[in-house]
């Protein structure tokens, strides 16, 4: 890119820094240091503004950015994400939204442990959160390092480098000084900005094309190389037997892996009511269900209009396939209307990844302080000591995701959020069911349960060709692939439950039925709820 191109979309870019970075100060100066306003926000969000940072929460850059990538160089097969995304909100929605807005307070591990042994169970469900965080957060950096690239027309490392560096130091700074609060406002921001450049790019690419999404299609499948093929099954995931069981094992990971991902389920307690907690839920996929709905016409426009050959030559991974198809719409390279709409869409995709990885970093250092940190701490510790454990454990995760999206750089950014919803799937969302609606659960189920789906997921994607063994691996000198799916979810996630199953009825603990008996009516009444 030029430096036409580069000017407006740093000079937006800082905008949104600087007004985010206003919004934190102004937070961090009026509020009192309480535990639950750094985590919760005081609890006093009304469900549409909870329903916005919700969908500013999870419209990531993979959605933005891998998303709209994948549909424009493998047509059918990229809408499995789509799919999988949203339908995702419907397990949300009537499993655990109201549940665990009545049975927590800051953290997942706060329900699993309500009836409990609470110790063993929050160092568990801490350690798989943070995970689970971390990768999540892995796929933002990717994201901003694939933006920087494409933005000062400089492919090399340095570039990239500095970009994972400045998003991770930017992102410590809005979680320590303004906690949820702050991130909450950053999350509504740009969510409005983020829907609203979906919609005026959606409305070039049909006004190209005259309002005929079917002539979009059409051009897209032609431009592909692959003809009807493209719009067909099995482009990416149809070659053969392994390719379809990846299919299915992404699939079940991301329908139920959401329902497992800690930075969207601490969002629940930032409202008063369980009530409102679903009215927020019913909102979230409002906004999240248009959108992607937006991103089948951007990822098929992309292909019609820019070409995958094209959109490879910038990332092999399709993740600038947004910007290029902004700077196409806006009349091209050289014109005013192209500088502008790429600057702005630029702008809007780094918003994107620094209110996301804002919200990923305060769920995760939440995690480490109010489960790992308080479940070893001496009891006579101060609570407010709890808070300053969280801001340090802020700049830890920010330091091993930064190290980590150097590593991961090349890889598809909605691919590797894959791959966090499937360790989310396999050890969050056993235990939290399981505590929500077995009576007989145990203490040691929910342990096995938590280790149970993290181990074999994390081991399974060591062993398997995202790591070694192919061109397209973090490490492609060497080979030691011996799982032949990219995504474990098809084996780890009933691993977790079963492994949950198998320590409950093997536990020789009694499980607590006064206990689960309050549990079941405080999640279905909210009676006693914080």
């Amino acid at each position: 890119m030029t430096g036409n191109h580069q000017t407006p979309a740093l000079l937006l870019f800082s905008v949104f820094v600087a007004v985010t970075l206003g919004i934190t100060t102004w937070v961090s100066r009026n509020r009192h240091g309480s535990a639950e306003e750094f985590y919760a926000g005081g609890r006093l969000f009304s469900p549409m503004e909870n329903g916005f940072a919700i969908a500013g929460d999870y419209m990531s850059a993979a959605s933005f950015l891998g998303v709209t990538g994948l549909i424009a160089l493998f047509g059918y097969d990229g809408l499995l994400y789509v799919v999988g995304f949203l339908v995702a909100w419907l397990v949300v929605l009537f499993l655990v939204a109201e549940l665990v807005r009545n049975c927590g307070r800051f953290t997942l591990a706060d329900v699993v442990a309500a009836r409990m042994s609470e110790r063993p169970v929050r160092i568990a469900s801490g350690t798989s959160s943070v995970t689970v965080s971390v990768l999540y957060l892995v796929a933002q950096m990717v994201g901003a390092g694939s933006l920087v690239a494409l933005l000062l027309g400089d492919t090399g490392e340095a570039a990239r480098s500095w970009a994972v560096v400045g998003v991770g130091a930017l992102m410590v700074v809005y979680v320590s000084l303004g906690g949820m609060r702050a991130t909450t406002w950053i999350q509504i921001v740009k969510a409005v900005l983020l829907l609203g450049g979906a919609v005026v790019l959606t409305v070039l690419v049909l006004v190209r094309f005259h309002g005929d999404f079917d002539q979009v299609l059409r051009t897209a499948a032609d431009r592909s190389g692959h003809g009807a093929a493209f719009l067909s099954p099995g482009l990416k995931y149809g070659g053969d037997w392994t390719a379809r069981l990846d299919f299915m094992s992404l699939g079940l990971a991301l329908v139920l892996g959401t329902a497992g991902l800690p930075h969207i389920l601490s969002r629940f307690y930032t409202v008063p009511t369980a009530q409102a907690a679903r009215r927020s839920a019913v909102w979230a996929i409002g906004l999240i269900g248009g959108f992607y709905l937006m991103t089948i016409v951007l990822g098929f426009g992309a292909a019609a209009i820019v070409g995958p050959q094209a959109l490879r030559g910038s990332n092999a991974s399709g993740n600038t396939a947004v910007p290029l198809l902004a700077l196409d719409l806006g009349g091209g390279v050289d014109s005013t209307g192209g500088t502008v709409l790429f600057a702005v869409v630029t702008a809007v995709a780094f918003a994107t990844i620094l209110a996301v990885v804002a919200g990923i970093t305060l769920a995760s250092s939440a995690s480490v302080a109010h489960d790992l940190y308080a479940s070893l701490r001496r009891r006579d510790a101060q609570p407010r000591s709890e808070v300053t454990v969280a801001r340090v454990a802020a700049v830890g995760v920010g330091v091993v995701a930064i190290g980590l999206g150097l590593l991961a750089r090349d890889l598809n950014v909605a691919f590797l959020v894959g791959l966090a919803f499937a360790v989310a799937a396999s050890a969050n969302l056993p235990a939290l069911l399981y505590s929500l609606f077995w009576r007989s659960f145990t203490t040691r189920g929910a342990v096995w349960a938590v280790y149970g789906g993290l181990v074999p997921a994390l081991a399974l994607v060591v062993l398997s060709p995202v790591v070694s063994g192919s061109p397209e691996s973090l490490f492609p000198d060497v080979d030691f692939q011996y799982f032949p799916l990219q995504n474990p979810g098809l084996v780890s996630i009933p691993l977790g439950f079963l492994a949950g199953w198998l320590g409950t009825v093997t536990s020789a603990e009694v499980a607590d039925e006064a206990k689960h008996a309050e549990t079941e009516v405080r999640s279905l009444t909210g009676a006693g709820a914080a």
